[in-house]
């Protein structure tokens, strides 16, 4: 049977306060919008991706750095962005809140 997800394993670290990151924490079954791509002027983007981070920990707080497993619905060029390695950022709007790297492609 052929998925309608990617999903992956990945090192996600949210942002303090202080430089623009979130006030509170992230709980699992978050659904931030995740940025690949970002136009010349390195503020606006290409295009946001729909994915749902899980973890097993009760809350993700500023300033932290989790190992998380993100759902991403397959649509426009999320398996050619999505590589062992690759940095991308979360966002709230246009509010770059967190970053990630993917540590491992659970399914494809």
């Amino acid at each position: 049977m052929i998925s309608d997800f990617l999903e992956i394993k990945a090192k996600l670290t949210l942002y303090p306060t202080e430089i623009g990151g979130r006030k509170t924490g992230i709980k699992t079954g978050y659904r931030p919008n995740h940025v690949f791509e970002y136009k010349e002027n390195c503020i606006d983007f290409v295009t946001t991706y729909i994915g749902q981070v899980d973890f097993e920990n009760e809350l993700i707080l500023p300033n932290e750095t989790e190992i998380v497993k993100v759902r991403f619905l397959k649509h426009q060029n999320i398996i050619e962005l999505v590589k062992k390695g690759r940095i991308w950022w979360i966002h709230e709007g246009p509010n770059k809140i967190g970053q990630a790297e993917v540590l491992e492609i659970m399914s494809d």
